[in-house]
């Protein structure tokens, strides 16, 4: 028993033991999001550790969407987050929910208090409340409308319910103690009238709850046996056990917090990326240089890729940064063995095969992966003209460059040796057509064992490839400078981080590829095709990683 709570997380811990103790008989979690943004991979961590808890006891799990602010909500945010949650796997069957949906009960519980002389109706202003607030150093002040009778409090909070006052005119607020040092514990406010039309509810109330009022309370309806929450909410648990408590719920659901994932130099804050957006610096909440879910699943990641990184970050009390290149080594790993490897070309030039027959195309036989023989072959086209990197042809090169220059053979990938012979420049001196003649001899595959070279190149054949746009990303953030600007706090942005390529090619392989499907570019990087722009006469690619890895696993 000892060796399997070593392996547990503490959570996991906690809750073994309130099981073992008879506190609950069965385990229900939730993800509860405020649709008021696009989700990014700190949620995702928290999707799949509620998620994976409900699986791993056989327990419930629910999506509820806590839509207690109408004026930052809005159905589109409702159904990105939906998508985002199924795509990673999450499945909350028949539980789906909305805060809405509890608001009758919310009122029931806010006039409950009201009778048990533990709210009142406050008349202050929100400058005036924070400044009756006190310090941490020093204990507020009790409001002078405090002790209002329970007659008077029910009246006032029936005619707010009415549309009788103005938008922060009065709020209702817990009768707790001035006094704590807990400054959550002050008299919060967990009322106040706003009259804006709700995206469920509509125009139905002018009163809305607020979050740390109506949180502890929708757990408590939905049975949520343990309320799984980032470390912010530490201080704001009293508040939660007291609302649950006070309200009369039994049994009471549980909070637990633990640690946010926070990774290096990456946009998350909302109200960062609504700028970016509305400025037209991204072009959408899902631009693949974010880090939200939608731009994560648009750039290629995997829902794989994303469960071993969070897995691999773990669970803990403590705060601490994870660095970007471990996303992108999970989804190098996850991706390596899966996705077949292709050529494109990214930066072509014509390559011409002089001894070549003309009209004459031959198929060759390719593996899909040299790693995976499960993911079988395909026959590419081979011709007398193909395209291949600008890079891998050079006039005069360096020593130990063992790629094509005049005099010197190389191997085409899976083909022939071919030996340039001679080049065409254009009026400005940019080579455009490299000649060469090709041994037949040395087709890849016929058992030949000959001489050997040192340099391997991909290509493409010119009359069967396709062209594709593609898109190399890069940080957005400026990783030198760090994310924030530190006197006036604007962003660091990367003015690199989107490199647009026009005329590249790839092989015809790629005719029968849909949406987001992932491939590995040879010698390039790997690569997903662009759900949303893309169309079978125009095939856009975004970069999803490079090969190159800097993260090192530990020891």
């Amino acid at each position: 028993m000892g060796e399997e709570m070593i392996s547990k997380n503490f959570i996991e811990q906690e809750i073994d033991r309130d099981l073992a103790e008879g506190v609950y008989s069965e385990v229900c979690t939730r993800f509860p999001p405020e649709p008021n943004g696009y989700l990014h991979i700190g949620h995702a961590k928290s999707i799949l550790l509620n998620y994976g808890l409900s699986r791993k006891y056989d327990g419930t799990f629910h999506l509820r969407f806590d839509d207690t602010n109408p004026t930052k909500e809005d159905t589109e945010f409702v159904e990105s987050i939906k998508e985002d949650v199924k795509w990673l796997g999450a499945d909350w069957k028949e539980h789906l929910y909305f805060a809405s949906d509890y608001f009758d009960v919310m009122y029931e519980c806010a006039l409950t208090l009201i009778k048990k002389g533990k709210a009142y109706v406050c008349d202050l202003s929100a400058e005036e409340i924070r400044e009756y607030r006190g310090t941490l150093t020093e204990p507020g002040k009790n409001s002078p409308y405090r002790e209002r009778t329970v007659e008077e409090n029910l009246a006032l909070f029936e005619a707010m319910k009415n549309g009788e006052y103005k938008d922060g005119e009065k709020v209702l607020r817990a009768k707790i103690d001035m006094a704590s040092p807990n400054i959550n514990m002050r008299d919060p406010v967990i009322y106040r009238v706003a009259r804006m039309a709700h995206h469920n509810t509509g125009d139905k109330w002018c009163i809305y709850p607020m979050y740390d009022f109506a949180h502890p309370i929708e757990d408590a309806v939905e049975k949520i046996t343990h309320s799984i929450c980032t470390l912010e909410f530490e201080d704001h648990r009293p508040l939660y056990d007291w609302v649950v408590k006070e309200c009369g719920f039994d049994p009471a659901p549980r909070q637990i917090e633990f640690a946010k994932l926070y990774l290096t130099n990456v946009v998350t804050g909302k109200r960062y990326i609504k700028k970016l957006v509305q400025d037209g610096i991204v072009d959408g909440w899902d631009d693949p240089r974010l880090v939200s879910i939608a731009a994560l699943r648009r750039r290629g990641f995997t829902p794989e890729s994303i469960k071993m990184f969070v897995e691999m970050c773990g669970v803990s009390k403590s705060q601490s940064s994870v660095d970007y290149a471990m996303l992108e080594y999970c989804i190098r790993e996850d991706l390596k063995l899966k996705r077949p490897r292709m050529m494109a070309v990214l930066d072509p030039i014509r390559l011409v095969i002089d001894n070549y027959p003309e009209g004459e195309v031959e198929y060759l036989d390719v593996d899909n992966n040299m790693e995976n023989p499960e993911l079988g072959t395909r026959k590419v086209p081979f011709c007398r003209e193909l395209y291949i990197e600008r890079n891998d042809f050079m006039i005069e090169p360096p020593k130990k460059y063992f790629r094509l220059f005049p005099g010197n053979e190389v191997r085409l990938m899976h083909a022939y040796f071919v030996t340039c012979q001679s080049y065409e420049t254009d009026e400005a001196g940019n080579v455009m057509v490299v000649h060469c003649t090709y041994d037949p001899e040395t087709k890849c595959g016929t058992g030949f064992t000959g001489r050997k070279v040192k340099g391997t190149i991909h290509w493409v054949a010119a009359p069967y490839a396709k062209p594709a746009e593609v898109r190399l990303y890069e940080n957005l953030v400026d990783e030198e400078k760090g994310v924030y600007n530190k006197e006036d706090g604007s962003l660091n942005l990367n003015p690199n981080s989107l490199e647009v390529l026009q005329n590249c090619y790839v092989e015809d392989s790629f005719g029968s590829a849909k949406g987001c499907e992932s491939f590995q570019f040879v010698r390039n990087g790997y690569f997903c095709i662009d759900a949303r722009d893309s169309s079978p006469e125009h095939l856009v690619f975004n970069r999803i990683v490079s090969l190159k890895s800097s993260f090192k696993l530990p020891k």
